[in-house]
């Protein structure tokens, strides 16, 4: 049974390529998962280690480009490498643009796509993937999605690990509004809701109430930062 370290995601829609895909890795000691749409190969890529993923452009229900930039805003560093029948220069950097690592246009050889995928694998194996941040005295597993401060674990909702994770990954940096839609919410447009600041409320109670420093400060006028103290 091929290793965990050796295993590949495949998102791919189309019956012939998918299948061909998935026995070329397979012949080449490739571990293969393989998601027919792109919302499936988000939530696989997010919930799982690959050494490599490989991406069509167009895909069903969700966009090639679009999981790539969902996983690299959730930290996500897998190297991923774009199938497409988009082979215009423009196109080629769109995808490298939105996080791809590679960019390879249909139809192409198999040999040149097992090549490039092992291009990829063995610099994936130098990438040490981070599954804990931590700011002073808090924890942030992001495997098991669990937050421990003072050695205590406290429960948040999806929404509310989501928001501390992001702040966590911009420790020490003000985080605006704006950003915070964009990468917590998915807005591209400021709703003209207090949402955040209800959210920013409910973690900073769960988070800081009953400890001696707070971590979560509100910067008035701009946004958010997660510091722990000096």
């Amino acid at each position: 049974m091929p290793s965990r370290a050796r295993r590949v995601l495949v998102v791919e829609d189309d019956n012939e390529t998918a299948e061909q895909l998935v026995d070329c890795l397979q012949a080449n000691g490739y571990g293969v998962d393989l998601a027919r749409d792109g919302e499936d190969g988000l939530t696989r890529a997010l919930s799982s280690d690959y050494v490599v993923i490989t991406v069509d452009r167009m895909l069903p229900r969700l966009d090639g480009l679009e999981i790539i930039r969902r996983l690299r805003e959730n930290g996500v560093v897998t190297p991923a490498l774009i199938l497409s029948a988009l082979g215009e220069i423009d196109e080629r950097v769109r995808g490298l643009r939105a996080g791809g690592d590679d960019y390879l246009v249909k139809p192409f050889a198999f040999r040149e796509m097992l090549a490039r995928v092992d291009a990829l694998a063995r610099r994936s194996a130098t990438v040490v993937k981070e599954t804990m941040l931590r700011v002073g005295d808090l924890e942030i597993d992001l495997l098991a999605r669990v937050v421990r401060r003072g050695g205590r674990e406290i429960e948040l909702l999806p929404r509310e690990f989501r928001l501390l994770e992001y702040l966590a990954r911009n420790v020490g940096q003000v985080v605006s509004r704006t950003m915070l839609l964009q990468h917590v919410w998915d807005l591209h447009f400021d709703p003209t809701t207090n949402v955040i600041d209800v959210y920013v409320g409910r973690l900073r109670r769960k988070i800081d109430t009953g400890h001696g420093y707070p971590l979560i400060h509100t910067v008035r006028g701009i946004g958010f930062c997660l510091r722990a103290a000096e």
